[in-house]
């Protein structure tokens, strides 16, 4: 019961947001909560992957996609609160499960809505998904560090994907 919600697609996740009386984040939002304060650090907690030696995040260890040695503890998904959380609080926001958010992809820079945060286009084929999950490893993603994102159609599911709501305060 405190493992991440997986095999959920973008339009499940906002539908559940909008019965929750939430949303799902804009990517800058999912990204200025998952530096957790840090400025300019390629993960939530710095730069370095390890912290003191131990593993800060649950991603793929080994030799992908042969070998998983779970050095992090986990094969699959790893319990909600299986790391320390960032400087806001949050938990997993590096690895575990990918995680979308309300934009649409774009290859160009972020305009809409200003610099406190901008917004995607207005229209779109695919949504982006932030945080990477167990799934990734250096040699083949890496994208478990905070600025790397990916994309998806809204009607996709996978077993290393989730969500998290976000709300207006």
């Amino acid at each position: 019961m405190d493992h991440p919600v997986v095999h959920i697609s973008w339009n499940d996740a906002n539908a559940y947001c909008a019965w929750a009386g939430k949303r799902l984040p804009t990517e800058a939002e999912w990204e200025y909560a998952a530096r957790g304060g840090l400025v300019q650090k390629r993960f939530p907690w710095g730069d370095d992957l390890l912290m003191d030696g131990q593993h800060q995040c649950n991603i793929w260890q080994g030799e992908f996609p042969k070998t998983n040695t779970k050095e992090d503890g986990y094969e699959g998904t790893a319990p909600a609160k299986s790391y320390s959380p960032n400087g806001y609080g949050l938990y997993n926001m590096s690895g575990n499960v990918w995680e979308w958010c309300s934009d649409w992809f774009s290859r160009s820079v972020h305009t809409r809505g200003g610099r406190s945060n901008p917004k995607g286009p207005e229209i779109g084929k695919e949504k982006i998904l932030r945080g990477g999950s167990y799934f990734c490893h250096e040699s083949y993603c890496n994208r478990y560090r905070v600025a790397a994102r990916s994309k998806n159609t809204p009607d996709s599911s996978t077993g290393h994907a989730g969500f998290r709501c976000a709300a207006d305060v």
